[in-house]
């Protein structure tokens, strides 16, 4: 085993060291040209340096990377190997020598081979010749060789065949220059081409130099009009100096109209002798524009010279012959006595022009005042007057400097003029190329129609574009002349001589486009199962297109989505059925020919109660306000009345002029002195008034004093005497009702029902005493003082009874029942006090100046505890 690792390194180092030698090899030949299709044998030979165990056995070769087939190789000896290559047709390939070793396949040399042709025999070999200049010939080479070939070019004596000229060039021309570029008509030529493949030779072809002689260009020197002479210009040049002489010329004068773009030809002979020519170009337009060039050529030779230099000359001018397209646009005037008039003409194209336009004259003057006209002159092609409400005349023309052309004449009708309507309909319609406009009159004599087109949204009246119509009805203009998705206003007018009929107008689109934004919308009056929705037409820069309707969509909170359709014209719709308290969202759709476009998304809620319902709610509501309103009115405008049936005014006794009362200086009021002596206090909110119970028709019934309680207050308080005390007081009573009727003594009249068997049991008495009555809340508490500050005591004078009670008129108004209350936990020692202060009070004394005096119904004690 080692010592196969020994023989396998010193086969690498000898590998190794044999690298060097490895190129020690030539290829032959070298760099082969072969022609193209041929065999291609090549050697490769091997230095006497190599090792034993290589040898030319050993080689392979390839042909750009591919391996050539070993049945092509032929080994020569040890040291040579040959390779043919059979129909080599490859422009430029590369050929290897290989050795191979091992596995391994060691590169030796390579070359490069190149294949191509012999070189064609020229053909058309033609000449140039420049007098005292250069001769130059070029010819045809024939096929690419794919080698570097070089030509002669041999020029020969025909007289004299040996003397010989040659010039050599590696392309397909060559040239003779001053002083070896003699002029003799008696010269051929002939042609030689050569490469590494071969060589070939032309015929000597003979060619006399007067057949190619080619000049230089001439030079133009003036191209004038001459003054009164219209349609005409001269020209004139210079010929070059390099000709050869004796020979006729002819020059060629070629002359362009700048307007049209015309170009005509003239030939002019001369002879070689003149070094200048002249010419004069009849039968041009007036006042037009012409470009003057010229070329002369030798009349033997085949060659033009080369155009001279253009110049531009114009003819004479003619006045102008057409009239100018005349239009107008009659603004509308904030005042009745002046309006703007915008005044716009188009020159009439007519070929051939008659003259170059300087200006522009308008006069204009009042329908029946000739003499006012005046003039303005313009140099462009429009103005504006400032006319007055009258009818006027104004009239265009075009000048220069020939003369003036035809009136173009137009009526501004008076501002009262109401011009008729000839023209009953317009349609328009666009194809792929023209917008038509197609109109029907009810005046079908009229020949002539103006039509006006513009922008919708231009507002420069100069801006519009017009054209006149002869003999037709109807009207083509190409689409290029149309901005597309703008909409245009479209105008007819009719013309009858220089007067506008009324004209009728309508809108285009040449191209539309679905709308650039969609309308938003907006909701105007909610219910509970409708809502009104409301948009805004969409602007005209952004339509794009007529509209043709609109779609409502709508759609429900986690619901379907719903649509409606609307003409163009409306812009806004109910939208029904719609579920109560429900948010929505709805968009609209603007629609025209091309498409439609959806705005902004719109969100609303319906209503939980609609007014219907609101309404059955409200109404009772309403009713019973107004009713409580009315019943406050009423009260505020019947409150006297209320006031004197609920709280009646009660008459002051000393305010009377109908009896005459004692001073209250006078008065001798023992009671209130005895109360005041023993600390008796009187509570007086304890006191309550009784509503007046007797009868309007009853006013002369008997005063009725009822003192419920009276006998019980001044008796024994004791349990007993409390659960019997109504029949004792009745019994009381009824006893005390006797003693009332005797003069001058006191009476008390006790409940109803004593009251009601009095009246019957009354009779006349001459004078009665009333009896000063003890409230029984005088026996109430000892700390509190009496209160008098209103006269609580008041005493009844009776007077004269005939057949009748009479009473006091102050009395009768007046109160007719108090109650006095006092308290039951009053001590009974106080209850017999007050019935000793009842017997010793004082009669009514009459006439006694602040007399008090009470009248009562009752005295009533409250029960015990």
């Amino acid at each position: 085993m080692f010592g196969n690792l020994i023989w396998m390194l010193v086969l690498l180092c000898s590998s190794v060291a044999d690298e060097n030698s490895i190129r020690d090899a030539e290829i032959f030949p070298s760099s082969p040209e072969i022609e193209r299709g041929s065999s291609l044998k090549l050697s490769c030979v091997l230095r006497k340096n190599y090792m034993p165990q290589r040898n030319a056995s050993h080689i392979i070769w390839k042909l750009n990377d591919a391996l050539i087939a070993p049945e092509n190789y032929n080994i020569v000896n040890e040291t040579v190997s040959n390779i043919t290559i059979h129909n080599f047709t490859y422009s430029t390939a590369y050929v290897k020598c290989f050795m191979k070793y091992v596995d391994k396949e060691l590169p030796l040399v390579h070359t490069e081979v190149k294949s191509g042709f012999r070189p064609d025999m020229p053909e058309n070999i033609s000449c140039i010749y420049f007098y005292d200049a250069n001769l130059t010939c070029t010819w045809n080479a024939g096929r690419e060789t794919n080698f570097a070939t070089n030509y002669t070019l041999y020029r020969k004596l025909m007289s004299s065949p040996d003397t010989v000229t040659p010039c050599q060039n590696t392309t397909e021309s060559c040239s003779f220059f001053y002083p070896h570029n003699v002029y003799s008509n008696d010269f051929c030529f002939q042609v030689e081409a050569k490469n590494v493949l071969g060589e070939s030779l032309t015929e000597c072809v003979s060619i006399p130099l007067q057949r190619i002689e080619k000049f230089a260009p001439p030079e133009i020197l003036s191209v004038k009009k001459i003054p009164g002479i219209k349609q005409l210009l001269t020209v004139t040049w210079k010929m070059p100096e390099k000709i050869i002489p004796l020979k006729p010329i002819i020059c060629q004068i070629q002359y362009r109209n700048l307007y049209s773009n015309f170009t005509e030809f003239v030939n002019v002979s001369l002879n070689s002798f003149k070094r200048t020519g002249s010419c004069n170009l009849t039968g041009l337009w007036d006042s037009t524009n012409y470009s003057v060039a010229i070329r002369c050529i030798n009349n033997e030779s085949a060659f033009w010279s080369g155009w001279s230099g253009e110049k531009n000359e114009s003819t004479e001018e003619e006045a102008p012959s057409g009239k100018v397209d005349l239009w107008r646009v009659i603004e509308s005037s904030h005042s009745s006595r002046s309006r703007s008039v915008h005044l716009m003409w188009k020159p009439l194209k007519i070929f051939p022009p008659s003259g170059r336009i300087l200006g522009y004259k308008i006069q204009y003057f009042p329908e029946n005042k000739t003499a006012r006209k005046r003039t303005k002159n313009s140099s462009e092609k429009k103005i504006t007057l400032l006319l007055n409400e009258e009818a006027h005349i104004i009239s265009v023309t075009a000048y220069n400097s020939a003369g003036e052309s035809p009136e173009a004449i137009l009526r501004i009708p008076s501002t009262n003029e109401k011009p008729s309507q000839v023209i009953e309909t317009v349609i328009t319609s666009t194809t792929n190329e023209e917008v038509v406009v197609q109109w029907i009159t009810s005046e079908p004599e009229t020949a002539k129609y103006v039509v006006e087109w513009y922008e919708e949204l231009e507002m420069d009246p100069f801006g519009r574009s017009w054209q006149y119509v002869s003999n037709s009805t109807e009207w083509k203009n190409n689409k290029k002349n149309f901005k597309p998705f703008i909409c245009y206003n479209i105008s007819v007018y009719p013309i009858y001589g220089s007067n506008v009929a009324a004209p009728f107008y309508t809108q285009i689109y040449a191209q539309e486009k679905k709308p650039s934004e969609g309308p938003v919308a907006d909701t105007g009056i909610l219910g509970k199962n409708e809502v009104t929705i409301k948009w805004n037409e969409i602007s005209k820069a952004k339509r794009n297109g007529f509209i043709t309707n609109y779609t409502i969509f709508y759609k429900p909170e986690d619901g379907k989505e719903l649509n409606e359709t609307v003409n163009s014209n409306v812009l806004q719709y109910q939208l029904k059925s719609l579920q109560s308290n429900t948010q929505y969202t709805v968009q609209i759709m603007a629609s025209n020919q091309a498409g439609g476009t959806i705005g902004e998304q719109k969100t609303f809620r319906t209503l939980k109660l609609d007014k219907e319902d609101l309404l059955f709610i409200g109404m009772p509501v309403g009713i019973s306000m107004l009713c409580l309103i009315g019943l406050w009115i009423t009260c505020v405008l019947k409150k006297h009345a209320f006031k004197k049936v609920c709280w009646p005014d009660i008459p002051n006794p000393e305010e009377s002029l109908a009896v005459e009362w004692p001073p209250p200086s006078s008065m001798n009021n023992s009671f209130l002195k005895r109360v005041s002596s023993q600390t008796k206090t009187v509570d007086f909110e304890d006191i309550n008034v009784l509503e007046y119970c007797f009868h309007e028709e009853n006013q002369e019934g008997s005063l009725l004093i009822n003192y419920e309680n009276h006998v019980s207050e001044c008796t024994d308080i004791n349990t007993e005497g409390i659960t019997y005390r109504d029949e004792k007081i009745l019994h009381n009573e009824e006893n005390e009702v006797a003693k009332c009727f005797s003069p001058s003594i006191p009476y008390i009249i006790t409940d109803q029902f004593t009251r009601s068997q009095m009246h019957s049991a009354l009779i006349p008495v001459k004078e009665v005493q009333p009896i000063e009555m003890v409230v029984n809340d005088l026996c109430g508490s000892q700390q509190n003082p009496i209160k008098n500050e209103e006269n609580d005591d008041e005493v009844l004078k009776l007077e004269d009874f005939n057949e009748k009670a009479l009473f006091n008129p102050y009395l009768k108004n007046s109160v007719k029942t108090r109650e006095f209350l006092v308290s039951e936990s009053l001590p009974e020692h106080s209850t017999d006090e007050c019935k000793i202060q009842s017997s010793a009070l004082p009669p009514f004394q009459p006439n006694v100046p602040a007399q008090s005096y009470i009248m009562l119904d009752m005295f009533r004690l409250p029960k015990a505890q």
